[in-house]
């Protein structure tokens, strides 16, 4: 009996390999039966992502909140009319109300990865931004600088960490000058930094003179924050002619071709009957992209205009923003403009 074992084990020794013991039999059984499958069958690799790669595309939005104040008066600006005191009533329950909304929006454009960048604009300070990072879901972080807007209203970018590794940010000041008016306004951000460890990218954050006193008298004001758009694009294109560059903002004009270098991504497009802003029943795209020709031709753009942020339009019917307030009353809102969404595929 015992050499009938030792001749089984001997055999199973020839064909299996090393077997101490009656119950490793059907392991090596199992062992040897999945080394000839894989002689048949081929094994499948998921290739890792080397650090900092990233396969989604980079979502970038405009938005132009409107009117997001900080409730405390600030000494600086003329910003009374948005305090507890003020025509207003803008409470902190208010507030907090607003930045909540904003970052509703925000979430669901991003869905489960979350946007990667932001550009805002009618934003008066470093806490209102700061609120709205923290409001969002992942690490963000953020550029703002106080502008000599006299309402205090400035622009701010923020970004994904993740996502985003910022290198450089200016402010660029517009100043200009036509029969004795001196141009006041918000100044435009720029901030450069490298997309997945692999692309740097220009951004710039606008939010130009609006059409105040009238469409054509206004006009030269728009021109001179353009002027100086221009002069900063020309001397990133300068130095590389195929540069990563993305102008954002609300323009207060509708779509042109009018940034030497760049495309007018919402031009391109041809978006009929919607717009970003409904003023007297007429829909404009004052929000815009304007893209370098490298980016141009491997992104998608849209409006976000889900019926939620919207409220029925009872004068010119359809639909319209919903704003914080209608006339004085405040009927918690979110914005008179619609934010605008841009994918990248890099």
């Amino acid at each position: 009996m015992l050499k009938s074992r030792d001749n089984i084990r001997s055999i199973l020794y020839g064909k299996v390999g090393y077997v101490i013991s009656s119950r490793c039999i059907v392991l090596a059984s199992v062992f040897a039966l999945i080394s000839s499958l894989s002689m048949v069958s081929p094994r499948l690799y998921a290739v890792p992502l080397r650090e900092g790669e990233n396969n989604e595309p980079l979502r970038v939005v405009s938005y132009n909140v409107e009117n997001l104040f900080y409730p405390e008066r600030d000494s600086v600006n003329s910003d009374s009319v948005f305090t507890p005191e003020g025509e207003r009533r803008w409470s902190y329950t208010r507030y907090y109300r607003k930045v909540e909304n904003i970052a509703r929006v925000l979430t669901v454009i991003g869905e489960w990865d979350g946007v990667d960048i932001i550009g805002l604009q009618e934003v008066e300070s470093r806490e209102c931004v700061e609120r709205i990072c923290k409001r969002l879901r992942g690490d963000y972080g953020f550029v703002h600088y106080d502008s000599p807007d006299k309402r205090g209203i400035d622009v701010a970018m923020v970004y994904k960490k993740t996502r985003l590794d910022t290198i450089r940010s200016e402010r660029l000041k517009v100043k200009g000058e036509r029969e004795g008016e001196q141009l006041i306004t918000r100044d435009i951000l720029y901030v450069s930094g490298i997309v997945d460890k692999r692309d740097t990218i220009h951004f710039f954050v606008c939010h130009l003179p609006s059409q105040l006193g009238g469409k054509a008298e206004s006009e030269w004001k728009r021109q001179c924050a353009k002027a100086v758009l221009q002069q900063a694009v020309d001397s990133i294109l300068a130095v590389e002619e195929t540069a990563k560059i993305v102008v954002m903002g609300d323009m207060n004009s509708a779509p042109k071709e009018d940034l030497q270098g760049l495309r007018n991504k919402m031009k391109i497009e041809r978006i009929k009957d919607i717009g970003t802003h409904k003023y007297k029943g007429r829909w404009t795209c004052l929000d815009q992209f304007y893209l370098s020709e490298g980016l141009d031709s491997i992104s998608e753009m849209k409006i976000f205009d889900a019926e939620w942020i919207q409220e029925t339009d009872e004068k010119y019917l359809g639909l319209r923003p919903k704003r914080t307030y209608n006339g004085f009353r405040y009927q918690e809102g979110f914005s008179d403009h619609l934010p605008i969404v841009l994918n990248i595929n890099l």
